[in-house]
């Protein structure tokens, strides 16, 4: 029985992974209202001065994403003075993943001092929207006129080991190609890491 039910939860999580569709670069980036490990609610609104936004979908328990960890920290230390900082989103449902619920990423952000946002997406509609597929999965985006656009949607870098001092670092070069007031030379790349935590419901 319990294998059973098992099989059905990974067939209903890979059909809802199927079902949803990443959005493109050029497109406009979903607005944010999510609760922050301090019990705020960010939206992008909270950020007058940005310049865009690296927003990273991610999570307490996924392997690659804590292999990711610190390169995102580094990544707000080093873009939020220059206006973009990190937004990250959980994405995982915490019934399905329960090391992923709201008391577990206070106590993740917590211990692992995080320098950005940490915001819970209860009911998954703004995973959805974006077209997450996996943590960690980052959006960058652009300040416009029309509003924040996708600039670069896909991996950190290709490296997800850290082991090459010659990684290709996508999120870096794409930043700083905005900095410069350029566009990305890479624009999309496959984001590696572990699948999202779908509600059984969807």
């Amino acid at each position: 029985m319990k294998k059973c039910i098992a099989l059905c939860f990974i067939v209903i999580s890979l059909t809802t992974q199927a079902q949803v569709t990443t959005i493109t670069p050029g497109t406009a980036a979903p607005d944010i209202h999510l609760k922050n490990v301090n019990e705020k609610v960010v939206s992008f609104a909270d950020y007058p001065e940005a310049k865009g936004f690296i927003v990273v979908f991610t999570c307490n328990t996924c392997p690659y994403s804590k292999r990711y960890e610190q390169r995102v920290i580094d990544l707000n230390d080093k873009y939020a003075p220059l206006g973009f900082p990190v937004i990250a989103i959980n994405p995982n449902d915490q019934v399905a993943s329960p090391g992923d619920n709201f008391d577990e990423m206070k106590k993740h952000a917590a211990s692992n001092k995080f320098t950005f946002p940490y915001l819970f997406d209860e009911g998954q509609l703004v995973t959805a929207a974006y077209g997450a597929k996996n943590t960690p999965h980052v959006f960058v985006t652009s300040k416009t006129a029309k509003g924040n656009i996708v600039a670069y949607t896909g991996a950190i870098d290709n490296d997800a080991e850290n082991s090459n001092s010659a990684k290709t670092k996508y999120v870096e070069d794409a930043v700083n190609a905005l900095l410069n007031k350029g566009q990305p030379a890479v624009t999309v790349t496959k984001a590696i890491g572990c699948r999202i935590a779908w509600k059984k419901t969807q």
